[in-house]
């Protein structure tokens, strides 16, 4: 069989390179982040009232079979997350990114208020937990189509050059809702002690997602749709999107290595971000007030690491900070959770933050190389698909598995070691699989620039600034049509 040559990309012109408006990038960074914020203050919020709400719904529980039963609660969610995914990605393809976001932050913040008004156990019984449930269910379904739609907009927003730096500011926007979350129950459990918090303060938080939202609200509907996704538009007189199962049979490989991507990263922030709270209360003892406290600081000191990591990949890779971050989890999770479980409380705080600078570099990295695995006509369906799927099995789950391995095995190391063997599957992964995206334009898409004075520079290498094209030859040859935004 006689070699297939190489494809050449059709020639590259001036007015294909997108001029990304500085201002515009800006505010549609800061906006979704913002958004984001609002959506992981309703998530985060559930995360670091785990324990009261445990005593509140499931009162005839104790100690960590009421945390795996709240826990247990919280991961529901995460069963609809993919069909959310699919429903939201599918339209975010279709009828753009900006609409989809509006509306499933809409959804969060009334699911999240909702919470706040359910009456407990004590009062209605066991109806209280099952419209808990139903609640968990609406925040899941919405959250599907939510980070995805945010790290799409925000990589579709942004110059090539500096995707890393900005798209980064979508994760600072999620601590800054986890900071809000967990500093408001920390102030609460401080006024109000543990009985005022399971009498009523627990409800003060997902009361504060009504206004909250409507900020939010607002913020989206001033932002204008992504160039890349306009550019599509205008590409095509008439467009359909890929069938779901073209999607699957033909994107099965990018959607493959997004899955182990999200596997890692999801099992790594939702084990410090989400579970850590409530593994230094039921497990080590640690007071609710003084747990919160540790992680609030640690979450803090995160936002400049993350945004260095975010600024640093556009200069070395994406792929060797996430390399970086893998390597020191395989080396560092067990003196982490040894260090946390000393009683010291320096060697605490030294362990928390150790594991929080790791996670740091996936949050600086991810919001820009996940939504870079797919070409622009499948790339909101096809991320929210791998992410949610994922996020699904392995993130969400992650606090509910720690919960209940320790219960079952009484060793309070069992969180190292799942760390430890998450980054030996991550590191073989992103080593052999994943391809370098760092300054270069978005599958399916023309280079995006900050400066007209760029362009010259471009044209002189229409190949390397059309690096995809090969690749999504070789995807219409599998049956698939892929275009680009010319």
């Amino acid at each position: 069989m006689p070699l297939r040559r190489k494809a050449r990309p059709p020639k590259l012109r001036k007015q294909d390179i997108t001029v990304v408006d500085t201002r515009s990038a800006r505010k549609a960074v800061v906006a979704t982040a913002l958004g984001n914020a609002m959506e992981w203050f309703d998530f985060g919020i559930y995360s670091y009232l785990a324990v009261t709400i445990g005593k509140v719904f499931f009162p005839a529980m104790s100690g960590p079979v009421q945390l795996v039963y709240t826990f247990a609660t919280f991961s529901v969610a995460f069963i609809v997350r993919p069909f959310g995914g699919l429903f939201f990605g599918r339209l975010g393809d279709r009828l753009g990114r900006k609409k989809i976001l509006t509306v499933t932050l809409l959804m969060m913040s009334l699911a999240t208020l909702s919470i706040g008004l359910i009456p407990s156990y004590a009062s209605i019984g066991a109806t209280a937990s099952v419209l808990l449930l139903l609640a968990r269910l609406v925040q899941g379904f919405s959250t599907g189509g939510e980070y995805s739609g945010a790290m799409t907009f925000i990589a579709e927003s942004t110059p090539d050059k500096k995707r890393g730096f900005l798209s980064s500011g979508l994760e600072v926007g999620t601590l800054a809702g986890y900071i809000a979350g967990s500093g408001l129950v920390t102030l609460l459990t401080y006024l109000l002690g543990e009985s005022g918090m399971i009498a009523w303060g627990w409800r003060i938080p997902f009361f504060v997602a009504a206004p909250i939202g409507l900020v939010g609200l607002y913020l989206r509907n001033h932002l204008e749709e992504t160039p890349a996704f306009e550019a599509m538009e205008q590409s095509k007189e008439s467009r359909k999107s890929a069938p779901l199962k073209e999607m699957l049979s033909v994107h099965w490989r990018a959607l493959a290595i997004g899955m182990v991507l999200v596997f890692f990263y999801n099992v790594v922030d939702y084990m410090v971000l989400s579970y850590m709270p409530s593994h230094l209360t039921a497990v080590l003892g640690y007071g609710e007030t003084k747990g919160l406290l540790l992680i609030l600081i640690v979450m803090f000191i995160m936002i400049p690491i993350v945004l260095a990591m975010g600024f640093f990949s556009d200069r070395v890779g994406n792929k060797r900070i996430i390399q970086g971050g893998l390597i020191g989890l395989l080396v560092l999770s067990l003196p982490a959770f040894l260090w946390i479980g000393s009683g010291n409380n320096g060697l605490v705080f030294a362990g928390l933050l150790c594991l929080a600078v790791f996670l740091a570099c996936f949050q600086g990295t991810m919001p820009s190389l996940l939504p870079a695995l797919f070409f622009t006509d499948v790339r909101y369906g096809a991320l929210a698909i791998t992410y949610n799927v994922s996020a699904s099995l392995f993130g969400g789950t992650t606090p509910l598995v720690m919960a209940w391995l320790i219960n079952l095995t009484d060793n309070r190391l069992v969180p190292a070691y799942f760390l430890v063997g998450t980054s030996i599957i991550g590191l073989a992964v992103v080593t052999m699989y994943v391809t370098e995206t760092s300054g270069r334009a978005l599958r399916g898409s023309a280079p995006a620039v900050e400066e007209k004075k760029e362009i010259p520079d471009i044209l002189e290498e229409p190949e390397e600034a059309m690096w995809w094209y090969e690749e999504q030859v070789q995807l219409e040859e599998a049956g698939s049509h892929p275009e680009s935004d010319r």
